[in-house]
Protein backbone atom coordinates (compact mmCIF):
# COMPACT_ATOMS: atom_id res chain seq x y z
CA UNK A 1 0.00 0.00 0.00
CA UNK A 2 2.63 2.20 0.40
CA UNK A 3 4.63 2.04 -2.08
CA UNK A 4 0.86 2.56 -4.21
CA UNK A 5 0.48 5.62 -2.77
CA UNK A 6 4.33 6.35 -3.42
CA UNK A 7 3.78 5.51 -7.14
CA UNK A 8 -0.02 7.00 -6.89
CA UNK A 9 1.96 10.68 -5.73
CA UNK A 10 4.55 10.98 -8.52
CA UNK A 11 2.13 10.20 -11.44
CA UNK A 12 -0.27 13.22 -9.81
CA UNK A 13 3.36 15.11 -9.69
CA UNK A 14 3.65 14.52 -13.49
CA UNK A 15 0.06 15.71 -14.29
CA UNK A 16 0.81 18.76 -12.06
CA UNK A 17 3.79 19.23 -13.42
CA UNK A 18 2.74 18.99 -17.09
CA UNK A 19 0.01 21.71 -16.42
CA UNK A 20 2.40 23.82 -14.18
CA UNK A 21 4.79 23.67 -17.66
CA UNK A 22 2.12 24.49 -20.00
CA UNK A 23 0.85 27.35 -17.79
CA UNK A 24 4.43 28.68 -17.60
CA UNK A 25 5.09 28.35 -21.22
CA UNK A 26 2.07 30.94 -22.10
CA UNK A 27 3.91 33.87 -19.81
CA UNK A 28 7.98 32.58 -20.83
CA UNK A 29 10.29 30.21 -23.30
CA UNK A 30 9.93 26.60 -23.45
CA UNK A 31 12.98 25.94 -21.56
CA UNK A 32 12.49 28.27 -19.15
CA UNK A 33 8.86 27.08 -18.51
CA UNK A 34 10.29 23.79 -18.71
CA UNK A 35 13.20 24.20 -15.65
CA UNK A 36 11.45 26.34 -13.90
CA UNK A 37 8.08 23.54 -13.65
CA UNK A 38 10.14 20.88 -12.72
CA UNK A 39 11.97 22.59 -9.97
CA UNK A 40 8.69 23.35 -8.46
CA UNK A 41 7.13 20.51 -8.67
CA UNK A 42 10.19 18.69 -7.39
CA UNK A 43 10.30 21.21 -4.57
CA UNK A 44 6.78 20.22 -3.74
CA UNK A 45 6.84 16.59 -4.00
CA UNK A 46 10.63 16.75 -1.63
CA UNK A 47 9.33 19.36 1.06
CA UNK A 48 6.19 17.44 1.35
CA UNK A 49 7.94 13.81 1.82
CA UNK A 50 10.26 16.24 4.55
CA UNK A 51 7.61 17.03 6.29
CA UNK A 52 6.06 13.90 7.09
CA UNK A 53 9.35 12.24 8.62
CA UNK A 54 11.18 15.54 9.77
CA UNK A 55 10.39 17.35 12.91
CA UNK A 56 12.67 19.73 13.04
CA UNK A 57 12.23 22.94 11.00
CA UNK A 58 8.40 22.08 10.13
CA UNK A 59 7.28 25.61 10.07
CA UNK A 60 10.14 26.42 7.82
CA UNK A 61 9.35 23.35 5.36
CA UNK A 62 5.57 24.44 5.56
CA UNK A 63 6.27 27.65 4.73
CA UNK A 64 8.37 26.60 1.36
CA UNK A 65 5.40 24.23 0.65
CA UNK A 66 3.08 26.74 0.93
CA UNK A 67 4.66 29.53 -1.92
CA UNK A 68 5.88 26.71 -3.94
CA UNK A 69 1.88 25.25 -3.70
CA UNK A 70 0.99 28.87 -5.24
CA UNK A 71 2.88 29.13 -8.04
CA UNK A 72 1.89 26.02 -8.98
CA UNK A 73 -1.46 26.24 -8.10
CA UNK A 74 -1.63 29.58 -10.06
CA UNK A 75 -0.17 28.31 -13.36
CA UNK A 76 -1.69 24.96 -12.91
CA UNK A 77 -4.94 27.06 -13.35
CA UNK A 78 -3.78 29.01 -15.98
CA UNK A 79 -3.40 26.15 -17.95
CA UNK A 80 -6.64 24.27 -16.96
CA UNK A 81 -8.89 27.16 -17.90
CA UNK A 82 -7.24 28.33 -20.80
CA UNK A 83 -7.47 24.15 -22.42
CA UNK A 84 -11.11 24.83 -21.13
CA UNK A 85 -12.26 28.25 -22.67
CA UNK A 86 -9.78 27.12 -25.83
CA UNK A 87 -13.05 25.07 -26.16
CA UNK A 88 -15.94 26.61 -24.71
CA UNK A 89 -14.83 30.82 -24.79
CA UNK A 90 -15.11 30.69 -28.50
CA UNK A 91 -18.77 29.33 -28.62
CA UNK A 92 -19.71 31.24 -25.37
CA UNK A 93 -18.59 34.67 -27.20
CA UNK A 94 -20.25 33.75 -30.59
CA UNK A 95 -23.89 32.91 -29.17
CA UNK A 96 -23.01 36.26 -26.71
CA UNK A 97 -23.02 38.16 -30.09
CA UNK A 98 -25.25 36.50 -31.68
CA UNK A 99 -27.84 37.25 -29.55
CA UNK A 100 -26.55 41.13 -28.93
CA UNK A 101 -26.66 41.32 -32.98
CA UNK A 102 -29.85 39.80 -33.10
CA UNK A 103 -31.49 42.75 -30.73
CA UNK A 104 -29.61 45.52 -32.87
CA UNK A 105 -30.64 44.58 -35.90
CA UNK A 106 -34.10 44.64 -34.45
CA UNK A 107 -34.05 47.70 -33.18
CA UNK A 108 -32.73 49.02 -36.68
CA UNK A 109 -35.47 47.29 -38.33
CA UNK A 110 -37.40 48.67 -36.00
CA UNK A 111 -36.25 52.25 -37.43
CA UNK A 112 -35.85 51.30 -41.33
CA UNK A 113 -39.48 50.17 -41.32
CA UNK A 114 -40.47 53.58 -39.18
CA UNK A 115 -39.05 55.66 -41.74
CA UNK A 116 -39.96 53.33 -44.48
CA UNK A 117 -43.97 53.62 -43.50
CA UNK A 118 -43.32 57.33 -43.46
CA UNK A 119 -41.18 57.83 -46.87
CA UNK A 120 -44.56 55.59 -48.59
CA UNK A 121 -46.69 57.92 -47.50
CA UNK A 122 -44.86 61.06 -48.49
CA UNK A 123 -44.81 59.53 -51.83
CA UNK A 124 -48.61 59.39 -51.76
CA UNK A 125 -48.76 62.85 -50.67
CA UNK A 126 -46.51 64.24 -53.17
CA UNK A 127 -48.26 62.12 -56.05
CA UNK A 128 -51.30 63.63 -54.66
CA UNK A 129 -49.88 67.32 -54.55
CA UNK A 130 -48.09 67.54 -57.96
CA UNK A 131 -51.79 66.17 -59.50
CA UNK A 132 -53.65 68.88 -57.68
CA UNK A 133 -50.98 71.40 -58.61
CA UNK A 134 -51.60 70.44 -62.11
CA UNK A 135 -55.12 70.82 -61.84
CA UNK A 136 -55.83 73.71 -58.99
CA UNK A 137 -52.61 75.23 -58.80
CA UNK A 138 -51.61 77.41 -55.33
CA UNK A 139 -50.42 74.40 -53.53
CA UNK A 140 -47.22 75.57 -52.73
CA UNK A 141 -49.39 78.61 -50.14
CA UNK A 142 -50.77 76.55 -47.76
CA UNK A 143 -49.22 74.72 -45.00
CA UNK A 144 -48.90 70.89 -44.16
CA UNK A 145 -49.43 69.13 -40.41
CA UNK A 146 -46.69 66.78 -41.86
CA UNK A 147 -43.37 68.40 -41.35
CA UNK A 148 -41.76 66.81 -44.22
CA UNK A 149 -44.51 68.14 -46.53
CA UNK A 150 -44.40 70.55 -45.27
CA UNK A 151 -41.01 71.45 -45.64
CA UNK A 152 -41.55 70.96 -49.36
CA UNK A 153 -44.38 73.22 -50.07
CA UNK A 154 -42.03 75.93 -48.52
CA UNK A 155 -39.12 74.88 -50.42
CA UNK A 156 -41.26 74.95 -53.73
CA UNK A 157 -42.85 78.44 -53.23
CA UNK A 158 -39.74 79.91 -51.95
CA UNK A 159 -38.42 78.42 -56.17
CA UNK A 160 -41.23 80.09 -57.57
CA UNK A 161 -40.63 83.49 -55.92
CA UNK A 162 -36.85 83.59 -57.03
CA UNK A 163 -38.09 83.94 -61.01
CA UNK A 164 -39.65 87.21 -60.13
CA UNK A 165 -43.39 86.24 -61.04
CA UNK A 166 -42.01 84.94 -64.25
CA UNK A 167 -44.64 82.29 -63.56
CA UNK A 168 -48.15 83.09 -62.50
CA UNK A 169 -49.49 80.77 -59.54
CA UNK A 170 -52.41 78.33 -61.18
CA UNK A 171 -53.15 75.20 -62.53
CA UNK A 172 -50.98 73.75 -65.11
CA UNK A 173 -47.25 72.49 -66.12
CA UNK A 174 -45.16 75.26 -64.39
CA UNK A 175 -42.63 75.58 -62.33
CA UNK A 176 -44.80 74.37 -59.31
CA UNK A 177 -45.96 71.27 -61.04
CA UNK A 178 -42.69 70.43 -62.23
CA UNK A 179 -40.94 71.29 -58.63
CA UNK A 180 -43.54 68.94 -57.12
CA UNK A 181 -42.63 66.64 -59.65
CA UNK A 182 -39.28 66.20 -59.18
CA UNK A 183 -39.55 66.08 -54.97
CA UNK A 184 -42.17 63.20 -55.35
CA UNK A 185 -39.26 61.39 -57.67
CA UNK A 186 -36.78 62.03 -54.69
CA UNK A 187 -38.95 60.67 -51.94
CA UNK A 188 -39.41 57.89 -54.14
CA UNK A 189 -35.16 56.98 -54.40
CA UNK A 190 -35.20 57.60 -50.86
CA UNK A 191 -38.32 55.02 -50.33
CA UNK A 192 -36.36 52.58 -52.47
CA UNK A 193 -32.94 53.14 -50.25
CA UNK A 194 -35.37 52.20 -47.15
CA UNK A 195 -36.35 49.29 -48.74
CA UNK A 196 -33.42 47.93 -50.17
CA UNK A 197 -32.11 48.59 -46.10
CA UNK A 198 -35.08 46.77 -45.02
CA UNK A 199 -34.21 44.12 -47.06
CA UNK A 200 -30.59 43.58 -46.66
CA UNK A 201 -31.72 43.64 -42.40
CA UNK A 202 -34.26 40.96 -43.26
CA UNK A 203 -31.09 39.04 -45.36
CA UNK A 204 -28.75 39.13 -42.38
CA UNK A 205 -30.82 38.31 -39.90
CA UNK A 206 -32.07 35.45 -41.33
CA UNK A 207 -28.45 33.97 -42.33
CA UNK A 208 -26.81 35.16 -39.01
CA UNK A 209 -25.80 31.82 -37.44
CA UNK A 210 -24.60 31.78 -33.64
CA UNK A 211 -21.59 29.52 -33.93
CA UNK A 212 -20.05 31.72 -36.84
CA UNK A 213 -16.89 33.25 -35.80
CA UNK A 214 -17.23 37.05 -34.39
CA UNK A 215 -15.62 37.97 -36.72
CA UNK A 216 -17.10 37.26 -39.53
CA UNK A 217 -20.60 38.63 -37.42
CA UNK A 218 -19.17 42.04 -37.02
CA UNK A 219 -18.10 42.17 -40.18
CA UNK A 220 -21.63 41.13 -42.07
CA UNK A 221 -23.40 43.15 -39.75
CA UNK A 222 -21.02 46.37 -40.47
CA UNK A 223 -21.53 46.08 -43.96
CA UNK A 224 -25.58 46.21 -43.53
CA UNK A 225 -25.44 48.69 -41.08
CA UNK A 226 -23.01 51.16 -42.56
CA UNK A 227 -25.17 50.84 -46.21
CA UNK A 228 -28.74 52.01 -44.34
CA UNK A 229 -29.46 55.63 -45.68
CA UNK A 230 -29.27 57.40 -41.78
CA UNK A 231 -30.22 60.97 -43.77
CA UNK A 232 -33.36 59.64 -44.88
CA UNK A 233 -34.21 57.66 -41.89
CA UNK A 234 -34.08 61.18 -39.87
CA UNK A 235 -35.79 62.80 -42.70
CA UNK A 236 -38.85 60.99 -42.62
CA UNK A 237 -39.21 60.51 -38.97
CA UNK A 238 -38.87 64.06 -38.78
CA UNK A 239 -36.24 63.29 -36.45
CA UNK A 240 -33.61 65.87 -35.79
CA UNK A 241 -31.76 63.56 -33.89
CA UNK A 242 -32.37 59.96 -32.41
CA UNK A 243 -29.87 57.37 -31.07
CA UNK A 244 -28.76 54.67 -33.32
CA UNK A 245 -28.24 51.40 -32.48
CA UNK A 246 -24.78 50.98 -31.36
CA UNK A 247 -22.32 48.44 -33.07
CA UNK A 248 -21.26 45.73 -30.79
CA UNK A 249 -17.41 46.43 -29.93
CA UNK A 250 -15.08 43.74 -31.16
CA UNK A 251 -13.10 43.80 -27.87
CA UNK A 252 -16.38 42.80 -25.98
CA UNK A 253 -16.92 39.67 -27.98
CA UNK A 254 -13.47 38.46 -28.34
CA UNK A 255 -13.19 34.73 -29.12
CA UNK A 256 -9.25 33.98 -29.87
CA UNK A 257 -6.30 35.58 -27.61
CA UNK A 258 -4.08 37.09 -29.63
CA UNK A 259 -1.30 35.42 -27.37
CA UNK A 260 0.36 33.41 -24.69
CA UNK A 261 0.40 36.31 -22.44
CA UNK A 262 -2.95 37.37 -23.38
CA UNK A 263 -4.29 34.31 -21.91
CA UNK A 264 -2.85 34.65 -18.83
CA UNK A 265 -3.85 37.76 -18.14
CA UNK A 266 -7.51 37.04 -18.77
CA UNK A 267 -7.55 34.13 -16.76
CA UNK A 268 -6.68 35.76 -13.54
CA UNK A 269 -8.31 39.15 -14.77
CA UNK A 270 -11.74 37.25 -14.88
CA UNK A 271 -11.19 34.85 -12.20
CA UNK A 272 -11.12 37.97 -9.77
CA UNK A 273 -13.55 39.77 -11.57
CA UNK A 274 -16.58 37.70 -13.48
CA UNK A 275 -16.09 34.28 -11.73
CA UNK A 276 -18.09 31.65 -13.31
CA UNK A 277 -18.06 28.38 -13.11
CA UNK A 278 -15.55 27.20 -15.54
CA UNK A 279 -12.94 29.83 -13.16
CA UNK A 280 -13.85 27.61 -10.22
CA UNK A 281 -14.01 24.34 -11.50
CA UNK A 282 -10.30 24.94 -13.06
CA UNK A 283 -8.98 26.41 -10.04
CA UNK A 284 -10.45 23.84 -7.95
CA UNK A 285 -8.97 21.40 -9.99
CA UNK A 286 -5.11 22.95 -10.17
CA UNK A 287 -5.45 22.68 -6.18
CA UNK A 288 -6.85 19.23 -5.55
CA UNK A 289 -4.10 18.14 -7.62
CA UNK A 290 -1.39 19.77 -5.51
CA UNK A 291 -2.98 19.29 -2.45
CA UNK A 292 -4.04 15.23 -3.07
CA UNK A 293 0.29 15.18 -4.03
CA UNK A 294 0.64 16.86 -0.60
CA UNK A 295 -1.37 14.07 1.33
CA UNK A 296 0.21 11.29 -0.39
CA UNK A 297 3.45 12.51 -0.37
CA UNK A 298 3.19 13.14 3.52
CA UNK A 299 1.65 9.89 4.04
CA UNK A 300 4.34 7.52 2.36
CA UNK A 301 7.69 9.68 2.57
CA UNK A 302 8.23 8.27 6.10
CA UNK A 303 8.36 5.07 5.12
CA UNK A 304 11.08 5.75 2.85
CA UNK A 305 13.26 7.81 5.21
CA UNK A 306 16.33 6.92 6.60
CA UNK A 307 18.70 3.98 6.32
CA UNK A 308 17.57 0.29 7.28
CA UNK A 309 19.69 1.45 10.36
CA UNK A 310 17.76 4.23 11.26
CA UNK A 311 14.64 2.72 11.15
CA UNK A 312 16.09 -0.35 13.19
CA UNK A 313 17.13 2.42 15.69
CA UNK A 314 13.51 4.02 16.12
CA UNK A 315 11.83 0.74 16.00
CA UNK A 316 14.08 -0.54 19.14
CA UNK A 317 13.31 3.10 20.55
CA UNK A 318 9.39 2.76 20.57
CA UNK A 319 9.98 -0.38 22.55
CA UNK A 320 11.70 1.60 25.25
CA UNK A 321 8.94 4.17 24.33
CA UNK A 322 11.71 7.15 24.41
CA UNK A 323 13.01 9.15 21.82
CA UNK A 324 15.26 7.99 18.83
CA UNK A 325 18.07 10.42 19.77
CA UNK A 326 17.22 9.85 23.80
CA UNK A 327 17.58 6.40 22.97
CA UNK A 328 20.42 6.58 20.83
CA UNK A 329 22.40 8.78 23.35
CA UNK A 330 22.16 5.85 25.89
CA UNK A 331 22.77 2.69 24.18
CA UNK A 332 26.00 4.66 23.17
CA UNK A 333 26.91 5.88 26.81
CA UNK A 334 26.80 1.77 27.42
CA UNK A 335 29.42 1.16 24.81
CA UNK A 336 33.18 0.27 25.91
CA UNK A 337 36.21 -0.55 24.23
CA UNK A 338 36.93 -3.68 23.75
CA UNK A 339 39.94 -6.09 21.96
CA UNK A 340 41.58 -3.59 19.55
CA UNK A 341 38.96 -0.52 19.79
CA UNK A 342 36.05 -3.13 19.35
CA UNK A 343 32.98 -0.77 20.68
CA UNK A 344 31.60 -3.72 23.32
CA UNK A 345 28.19 -3.81 25.67
CA UNK A 346 27.26 -6.16 28.13
CA UNK A 347 24.03 -7.92 27.15
CA UNK A 348 22.77 -7.60 30.97
CA UNK A 349 22.84 -4.22 31.30
CA UNK A 350 20.68 -3.58 28.16
CA UNK A 351 17.46 -2.38 27.72
CA UNK A 352 14.73 -4.41 26.06
CA UNK A 353 15.03 -2.09 23.17
CA UNK A 354 18.61 -2.28 22.74
CA UNK A 355 18.40 -5.82 23.16
CA UNK A 356 16.25 -5.74 19.83
CA UNK A 357 18.87 -3.64 18.57
CA UNK A 358 21.51 -5.77 19.24
CA UNK A 359 20.07 -9.21 18.03
CA UNK A 360 19.18 -7.66 14.86
CA UNK A 361 22.91 -6.17 14.31
CA UNK A 362 24.02 -9.77 15.08
CA UNK A 363 22.12 -11.23 12.85
CA UNK A 364 23.07 -9.12 10.02
CA UNK A 365 26.99 -9.01 10.68
CA UNK A 366 26.89 -6.03 12.12
CA UNK A 367 27.69 -7.10 15.37
CA UNK A 368 29.54 -10.26 17.33
CA UNK A 369 28.11 -12.00 19.85
CA UNK A 370 30.82 -13.51 22.56
CA UNK A 371 30.20 -15.13 25.37
CA UNK A 372 32.34 -15.39 28.71
CA UNK A 373 32.11 -15.18 32.43
CA UNK A 374 30.34 -12.61 32.86
CA UNK A 375 27.76 -13.35 30.44
CA UNK A 376 26.77 -12.00 26.31
CA UNK A 377 29.03 -9.53 25.68
CA UNK A 378 28.64 -7.83 21.86
CA UNK A 379 30.89 -6.25 19.62
CA UNK A 380 29.86 -3.58 17.32
CA UNK A 381 30.88 -3.04 13.96
CA UNK A 382 32.84 0.01 13.45
CA UNK A 383 30.29 1.13 10.92
CA UNK A 384 27.25 0.88 12.50
CA UNK A 385 28.97 2.44 15.52
CA UNK A 386 30.29 5.30 13.37
CA UNK A 387 26.56 5.55 11.60
CA UNK A 388 24.89 5.79 15.42
CA UNK A 389 27.21 8.67 16.68
CA UNK A 390 26.67 10.19 13.36
CA UNK A 391 22.52 10.03 14.00
CA UNK A 392 23.39 12.81 17.02
CA UNK A 393 24.98 15.27 14.99
CA UNK A 394 22.08 17.33 15.29
CA UNK A 395 20.53 17.52 18.21
CA UNK A 396 16.91 17.59 18.84
CA UNK A 397 14.69 19.34 22.40
CA UNK A 398 13.95 15.70 23.47
CA UNK A 399 17.99 14.92 23.69
CA UNK A 400 18.59 18.66 25.35
CA UNK A 401 15.70 17.82 27.75
CA UNK A 402 16.94 14.12 28.66
CA UNK A 403 20.37 15.63 29.02
CA UNK A 404 19.19 18.34 31.57
CA UNK A 405 16.53 16.14 33.62
CA UNK A 406 20.50 13.88 33.88
CA UNK A 407 22.07 16.32 35.52
CA UNK A 408 19.16 17.68 37.53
Amino acid sequence: MVKGLFAASCLLSLVSWYTTQQGMALYLSVWFSLLASLGVQTALVLVAWLIGFTKSRRGLLIAVYAVTAMVSVAFSYVSLYTWFSARERPAAAQRKLYDTLNDATGATQALVNAALGESRKHVLALEEMTVAEKSHGYISRSQDADPYLDKVRGAVGREARTYDGAYRDGPGTGLRYTAFDRYTKLAKESSARLEAAERSLTAFRGALKPLDSTESQLRAFRQVYDAIPWSDVEEATHAARFDRPAVPAYADFVDHSASGQEDLLLAFEELFTAPTGRHAFSFALAAFIDVIVFLLAFASGPHFSGSAGQRWVSASAAIDSVDTQVFTSGFLRKLTPGARGIASVEARILTPGEQQLCLLLAARKLAIADENADGVIYRIDHAAHEELLESLSTQRFPLRAAASRATM
